[in-house]
């Protein structure tokens, strides 16, 4: 599979992205939430989550706004078990509600993801992507 010039670029400008969120983390809980965000994918690389995010501003003037999300979870383009995610995301950060058996609509993959993250915020930082956990 060969990639065009605009998605590399796409690509590219999503892993900056990604990597200014996490950098961005002010808190072990927001470092969780943005490595969860980033490992996940599929929602980072929606627009309409990148600018709820603060991310589509230049570098030197952004501030990533997470309360952002919450009140537009339903207007960003997202499927169920991406709202999911998210609402689970926020949650670690106490914005919104989601309750945790809400895990039970996510797909093996993103269970894992927010396995780690939940991990992460309990302070293990140790396990390795490929573990099961």
């Amino acid at each position: 599979m060969t990639l065009t010039s605009a998605e590399a670029t796409d690509g590219f400008m999503l892993e900056r992205r990604g990597k200014r969120l996490i950098e961005s983390a002010t808190s072990d809980r927001e470092r969780a939430a943005a490595q969860a965000l980033v490992e996940e994918e599929t929602i980072l690389a929606h627009r309409s989550v990148q600018g709820a995010l603060g991310l589509l501003d230049t570098p030197s003037t952004a501030k990533v706004g997470w309360e952002g999300l919450m009140g537009r979870v339903y207007s960003l383009g997202l499927d169920d078990e991406q709202r999911t995610f998210l609402g689970l995301t926020l949650s670690m950060l106490s914005i919104g509600s989601t309750p945790l058996a809400a895990v039970a609509e996510l797909s093996e993959r993103r269970l894992a993801i927010m396995l780690r993250a939940i991990a992460r915020l309990a302070g293990n930082d140790t396990i390795a992507v490929g573990t099961r956990l």
